[in-house]
């Protein structure tokens, strides 16, 4: 793949990148120190970076220190798991938002990424496109949104549902199933409100309320979870 550093869509990512890192504290746990140091020294990248590793456990134990806003994480590293990192981080520092770049491209890894709770799954191979994974992305999580894209749901929905969850304490209604589907899509409250002709205020009712009956601490959980109990068609 030819790289057109100069072309109008890469230069729209890097602004946008830009914009929507301007705020955010990170810290990056990448695959080895070649695609670590590219990654660390990108313009958007560098000035919101106070960490950066190659290996889970300096990952985590630079997460505990700085306590960012958003983790960056691949699932091959030097050393450890990247979607391991993930489970760690969500235990220790549940507000840090995560976002994972998978190398295999398989429904067992997308599974376990989306079990770790990631609020963006990406494979690397979208990378480089400028309109990339990674900029819609970096969009979801700047608006309290998750991001699973179709490659990723295409291949949830092959492992749905998910064996050995516990029995639903209660059954969600068809309105909370349909919202639940539109969280897993990354649509916000209002643009679920706009969908169903409904008001923000009825959506996130609505959320609570599927959120109390799947055991969901936040919206990644909701979707995740909906998804792993076969609830939502992952591509609808």
């Amino acid at each position: 793949m030819e790289l057109r550093l100069g072309s109008p869509s890469i230069l729209r990512a890097l602004e946008t990148a830009e914009r929507l890192l301007a705020d955010q504290r990170l810290v990056a746990v990448m695959a080895d120190r070649l695609t670590l140091s590219a990654f660390a020294l990108a313009g958007p990248v560098r000035p919101g970076l106070v960490g950066a590793a190659t290996t889970e456990d300096e990952g985590l134990q630079l997460v505990l220190r700085t306590q960012p806003d958003l983790l960056i994480a691949c699932d091959g590293l030097e050393a450890g798991y990247g979607i391991s990192l993930l489970r760690r981080v969500k235990a220790e520092l549940p507000t840090t938002r995560l976002l994972i770049f998978l190398e295999r491209e398989t429904r067992e890894v997308v599974q376990e990424a989306m079990e770790a709770h990631a609020d963006a799954v990406m494979f690397r191979s979208s990378m480089g496109s400028g309109e990339s994974d990674f900029i819609q992305a970096l969009n979801a999580v700047a608006e309290g949104k998750v991001y699973y894209p179709e490659a990723i749901r295409s291949l949830a929905a092959q492992c749905s549902p998910r064996p050995g969850l516990p029995p639903l304490v209660e059954e969600l209604s068809a309105r909370e199933l349909q919202v639940a589907a539109a969280v897993a899509r990354g649509l916000s409250n209002k643009e679920i409100g706009d969908l169903y002709g409904i008001s923000p205020e009825t959506v996130k009712t609505h959320v609570s309320n599927a959120s109390d009956k799947l055991g969901a601490s936040d919206r990644t959980q909701l979707a995740v979870l909906a998804l792993l109990y076969g609830l939502i068609d992952p591509l609808g």
